[in-house]
C-alpha cells in the first residue's frame, strides 16, 4: 500500500509539473515575441530617421501621422524614399526568412533555403537578358517599362526567369520521393543557369555591366510605391499561406511517413511549400536583387531564441525576426565609409555566415530535426 501511495504521489506531481512547464514555455515565447516586435518597431523608425542625412524624430512622426508639411522638406524624404525603403526591407526580410524555414523543414536540411531551387539564378538570367538587350529595338521597348519605367521591366524579366527555372524543378519534385534529391537537382539547375549568365555578362558593354553589378549588390532603396503595389500583395499572400500551413509543417518535422499516417497528402504539401517559398524568394529577388543568407540564417536564429521547433511559434517569430534583421542590415549598409553606401549583400553575408558556420559545427550527427 505504501508503494502504491508513493507511485500515486509521483503521478500527481507529474500532472502538476507538466502543465506548469507548458505554461512557463508559453509565457517565455510570448515574452520573446513581444520583445522582437518592440525592437522591430524601434528599428523601423530608426531606419526612417537615419540615412544620408538625419531627420528628427518629430518630423518622422509628423509625416507618418499625416500632419501638414508646411514646407518641411523632411516630410517628402520620409514619405517618398525612406518609408517605402523600410517597408520593403520588412517585407523582403520576412519573405526570405519564412521561405528558408519552409525549405529547411521540407528538406530536413539545416542549410536549405529557397535559393537552392535556382530562383536567384533564373532571376539573374532575366535581368541579364534585359540589360544586354538594352541597345536593341527590343531592349528599348523593355527599357520603356510599358509606362512604368525601366526598373519595372527588369523586375518583370527577373520574375519570369525565376519561374522558368522553377518549372522543371517542380516537375521533377512531383516524381521524386526524396527531398534531398530535389535539393541537389535545384542546385545543379541553378549552376547551369549561372554559367549561361556568366557567358552573357562576359560580353556585356561597360555601361551594361555597371547596371548588372548594381542590381547584383542587392538593395531595398530602389523599390518605389508603384512597385510596392506588387511586392506587398505577393509577399502577404505567401506569408498567409505559410501561416495556414503551420499544422502540416509540424507534421513534416517527424518525417513524411509520419505525416502520411496522419492523413497528410505529402506530395501536394511538398509542391505547395516549394511553390510558396519560390514565389516569396522570386518576388524579393526581382525587386531587391539576389539577397543572400537571410533565408538560411534567420530561421536558426529564431530556433535559438525560442528553444523550440514548433511552427506555431517559429513562423510568427521568423516573420518578425526576418523583418528586423533586414532593417538592421539596411542601417549597417548606410554607415559612413569611404565606399559610400555598403553593398547590402556584403552586410547580410557578415550577419548570416557566422550563423551558418555555427549550425555546421553544431550538427555533428548530420541529421536535421527542425
Amino acid at each position: 500500500m505504501t508503494l502504491n501511495h508513493q507511485e500515486q504521489g509521483r503521478e500527481n506531481n507529474y500532472d502538476a509539473v507538466i502543465p506548469a512547464l507548458a505554461s512557463s514555455m508559453r509565457a517565455r515565447h510570448v515574452l520573446v515575441l513581444g520583445l522582437v516586435a518592440v525592437l522591430l518597431v524601434a528599428v523601423f523608425v530608426a531606419a526612417i530617421c537615419y540615412g544620408s542625412t538625419s531627420i528628427p524624430l518629430q518630423s518622422v512622426l509628423g509625416a507618418l501621422t499625416g500632419q501638414p508639411a508646411n514646407g518641411n522638406p523632411d516630410f517628402d524624404i520620409v514619405l517618398s524614399i525612406r518609408l517605402p525603403r523600410a517597408i520593403t526591407a520588412c517585407l523582403a526580410g520576412a519573405a526570405l526568412a519564412v521561405a528558408g524555414l519552409q525549405m529547411q523543414t521540407l528538406m530536413r536540411n539545416p542549410l536549405a533555403d529557397p535559393f537552392v531551387l535556382g530562383i536567384t539564378s533564373g532571376a539573374s538570367l532575366g535581368v541579364a537578358l534585359v540589360v544586354l538587350a538594352s541597345g536593341t529595338a527590343i531592349g528599348a521597348f523593355l527599357s520603356s517599362g510599358m509606362g512604368l519605367g525601366g526598373g519595372f521591366a527588369i523586375v518583370g524579366a527577373a520574375t519570369l526567369g525565376g519561374l522558368l527555372v522553377l518549372a522543371p524543378v517542380l516537375a521533377i519534385s512531383s516524381r521524386l520521393q526524396n527531398p534531398s534529391t530535389v535539393l541537389i537537382f535545384g542546385l545543379m539547375t541553378g549552376y547551369a543557369v549561372s554559367a549561361f549568365v556568366t557567358l552573357l555578362v562576359a560580353g556585356a558593354r561597360p555601361d551594361q555591366l555597371e547596371r548588372w553589378i548594381a542590381w547584383g549588390f542587392g538593395s531595398f532603396s530602389a523599390v518605389t510605391w508603384t512597385e510596392l503595389q506588387i511586392l506587398a500583395p505577393v509577399a502577404a499572400l505567401g506569408l498567409a499561406v505559410a501561416c495556414f500551413s503551420i499544422k502540416q509543417l509540424n507534421a513534416l518535422l517527424l518525417g513524411e511517413n509520419y505525416a502520411r499516417s496522419m492523413g497528410l497528402n505529402t506530395r501536394a504539401m511538398r509542391l505547395l511549400t516549394m511553390a510558396v517559398a519560390s514565389m516569396l524568394a522570386g518576388v524579393v529577388t526581382a525587386f531587391c536583387g539576389p539577397i543572400g543568407f537571410l533565408g538560411v540564417a534567420v530561421p536558426h536564429m529564431a530556433r535559438a531564441m525560442l528553444k523550440t521547433s514548433d511552427h506555431r511559434v517559429l513562423v510568427p517569430a521568423t516573420i518578425l525576426l526576418g523583418g528586423l534583421t533586414a532593417l538592421l542590415a539596411q542601417l549597417v549598409s548606410l554607415l559612413p565609409s569611404q565606399f559610400g553606401v555598403l553593398p547590402l549583400n556584403a552586410v547580410t553575408a557578415l550577419i548570416g555566415a557566422p550563423v551558418v558556420v555555427f549550425v555546421i559545427l553544431r550538427s555533428r550527427s548530420g541529421v536535421f530535426t527542425g
